[in-house]
């Protein structure tokens, strides 16, 4: 599982002293054991890790524009570093084309089957607001 090789990285940052990498790997992993805590009683997946890492990368985004609007460029730079550290665990995501190509080849071209199709077979691979502008035509 996903899972597991970001525990095998959080240790090779802790003994490499990467505060940074060893920060954010170490955010996933509690909010992995507090999602499997708290979750629905069902088991938590590779696709719900990669949301995690998906919406703790937009976070570091929002904290690293936060420092710039402040003029403190040294921690937006550090803040550079624990992205780094959590992309390399981001799924390949589909291009615009292979969306197109997938778009083309479905039978039903409704927006609610689309979004069904994307979701259940896609998900965490694809941006959903990409496959609506493509089946909205746009």
């Amino acid at each position: 599982m996903l899972i597991d090789e970001i525990k095998k990285a959080n240790i090779v940052a802790m003994k490499a002293h990467d505060e940074a990498s060893r920060s954010s790997l170490s955010q996933v992993i509690s909010r992995y054991q507090e999602l499997k805590v708290n979750g629905s009683g069902k088991e938590v997946t590779d696709v719900d890790i990669v949301k995690i890492v998906q919406k703790m990368l937009k976070e570091i985004d929002e904290e690293r524009d936060s420092y710039l609007a402040a003029g403190r460029p040294e921690q937006a730079s550090a803040i550079a570093l624990q992205k780094k550290a959590l992309e390399s665990f981001l799924p390949k995501m589909l291009s615009e084309a292979e969306i197109r190509t997938i778009y083309a080849g479905l039978a039903d071209k409704a927006m609610p089957v689309v979004m069904k199709h994307f979701k259940e077979h896609y998900d965490g691979q694809v941006d959903m607001s990409l496959v609506s502008k493509i089946a909205r035509g746009l």
